[in-house]
């Protein structure tokens, strides 16, 4: 996983995680990145020093307290609006996914295989859903074949 500090085009920095570089830039070129205040998906890397701890450092028994970040100033209503973004955003995703779930048919492990033989036309389209390591995923991806992961919330994490 790799961490980047990101601005979008009205100067709102955020940070977001990704599974690698290539995954970043793919998203970006989706338009799935999105700044978390204005909803922009004219979104940028922003310059990010890299985090590089020595030896030394990571030996030490006491902490050290780093310098506090500089206030990022907001708007009053700015904060109560994301969480509200938010909440509406994990109901919709939610229902998305029970919708798929409810829907169609879980297919497991075999969900590569399966989604392959719908697309060269070998077994009649239908709605599935099941499990591929993010290799199956690139190569389906890679071959044409439409997919996409179910959306995955916090809460299915704890």
């Amino acid at each position: 996983m790799i961490r980047y500090a990101l601005r979008c085009e009205r100067d709102h920095h955020f940070e977001s995680w990704f599974q690698d570089s290539a995954a970043y830039e793919q998203q970006v070129k989706r338009r799935l990145v999105s700044c978390p205040v204005c909803n922009s998906v004219a979104v940028e890397k922003a310059i990010m020093a890299p985090r590089i701890v020595s030896k030394k450092a990571r030996e030490r028994t006491e902490p050290v307290a780093a310098p506090a970040p500089p206030p990022v100033p907001a708007a009053p209503e700015a904060t109560p609006l994301v969480m509200a973004q938010e909440r509406e955003l994990r109901a919709k995703l939610k229902e998305l996914r029970d919708h798929i779930v409810k829907h169609a048919d879980n297919v497991g492990e075999k969900f590569p295989h399966e989604a392959r033989k719908m697309h060269y036309g070998e077994i009649e389209h239908r709605p599935i859903y099941g499990e591929a390591s993010p290799e199956e995923a690139k190569s389906l991806i890679e071959e044409g074949v439409e997919v996409s992961p179910l959306p995955v919330l916090p809460e299915d994490r704890n």
